[in-house]
């Protein structure tokens, strides 16, 4: 049976607060997606989430200024990541609207581990991290019931994709290759450039084996012998790895023939064809081939409804959720198997038949204030910011 982590959500959160008060009310309306209000409670909660993700895998890297630094030029890593959760909530209830086209509702088993999940979150958090982060049991209810129905929705959505691949479609030819790189590493670990006369001596080289191997009978074991690697890899015309010339000089061989020195910017190459059709990695591309299928269907539908959905988004009220006025953070605990749901896999539209239940992970952060008295798991330094 298949089974979705529906969402890291039941562990237990602190939070701590770096502002004041951000003001916004959890009846407010962030968006309205056709005739439904998302209102500030769920945006609120699902971007305070995406935050504890960011915080907990980034910050090391970014820095503590992460959320005011540039992805790009004008936009801070902040308006991209709530842009980033605005859309997957435009997505969520798109796909609500749509569930009776294919069938869809939430059976006793979504029902039950959705229930569990929202009971575990209630009972793992004080009053105070749940307030600021809009975690009632009734808004993680909600939440996990739209990413439920998203998921069954792309994985309905899916199978409508045609799943039939011919052999001539996916074939995949194999290859072994030598690689003779136009680069070498100095004693501080750099890569440097070889020089002209390096390369041509290293071209003498190249020629010498292609010359030697082109009658061996087995081309890795001859290689083995002048001590080189042959490195094996399938293909087909529209490869690009290990480089684009390999692939085109490699393509024109019938089974057992071997390439002439082939020239690129970073290497010479010299290749031996060993099969015309590889059944394994022609059926691995086949499954890859129906798995595109089926995201492309549900980037298609799913787009195609959203033309059709008028779309309006409270940038007044969504400007109140602010990343930088809250620190959270999440840490990992091993917890049963209860908030599994049968389903697909995650908000990218792609399916999967197996998916861990990560849904204890807990949430942490470091705080200031000792004063929270509500048997919280952290410290505020604003206790104002939970009004």
């Amino acid at each position: 049976m298949k089974k979705l982590a529906i969402l890291a959500l039941a562990g237990a959160m602190a939070v701590a607060s770096l502002t004041g008060c951000s003001g916004i009310k959890d009846n407010e309306v962030v968006m309205t997606v056709g005739g439904d209000e998302v209102t500030a409670d769920i945006a609120n909660f699902y971007a305070r989430y995406t935050q504890a993700q960011y915080e907990t895998y980034y910050a090391a890297y970014l820095g503590d200024d992460m959320w005011t630094s540039e992805v790009e030029e004008g936009k801070t890593y902040e308006e991209t990541v709530k842009d980033s959760v605005l859309d997957l909530l435009k997505d969520m209830y798109v796909y609500e609207d749509h569930m009776d086209e294919y069938d869809i509702s939430l059976t006793d088993e979504d029902k039950t581990a959705i229930q569990a999940a929202a009971e575990e979150f209630d009972k793992s958090n004080g009053s105070g991290e749940k307030k600021k982060v809009s975690g009632s049991r009734e808004v993680v209810e909600r939440c996990l019931t739209l990413q439920t129905i998203q998921l069954k929705m792309q994985d309905a959505i899916g199978a409508t994709a045609d799943q039939e691949v011919s052999d001539e479609e996916a074939a995949q030819k194999k290859m072994q290759y030598v690689t003779f790189s136009l680069t070498t590493t100095d004693d501080d670990g750099n890569s440097v450039d070889l020089t002209d006369e390096e390369k041509e001596a290293l071209k003498e080289d190249a020629q010498t084996f292609a010359d030697g191997a082109k009658d061996a009978e087995d081309f890795q074991a001859y290689a083995a012998e002048q001590e080189l690697e042959a490195t094996e890899s399938t293909f087909d015309s529209e490869s690009t790895a290990p480089a684009a010339e390999l692939i085109e000089a490699a393509d024109k061989l019938t089974e057992g023939e071997t390439t002439a020195v082939v020239e690129t910017d970073t290497a010479y190459y010299v290749a031996r064809l060993v099969s015309e059709f590889d059944k394994e990695a022609t059926e691995t591309k086949k499954d890859q081939i129906v798995s595109q299928r089926k995201q492309d269907k549900i980037t298609e539908t799913l787009d195609g409804w959203k033309e059709e959905t008028e779309i309006k988004v409270n940038e007044d009220v969504w400007a109140k959720v602010k990343f930088t006025d809250l620190k959270i953070t999440m840490k990992q605990q091993e917890t049963t198997d209860d908030a599994s749901a049968e389903t697909t896999d995650d908000t990218s539209g792609k399916t999967t038949d197996d998916t861990t239940d990560d849904a204890a992970d807990d949430i942490s952060a470091d705080t200031a204030d000792d004063a929270a008295a509500d048997d919280t798991s952290a410290d505020t330094t604003d206790d104002a910011a939970a009004e």
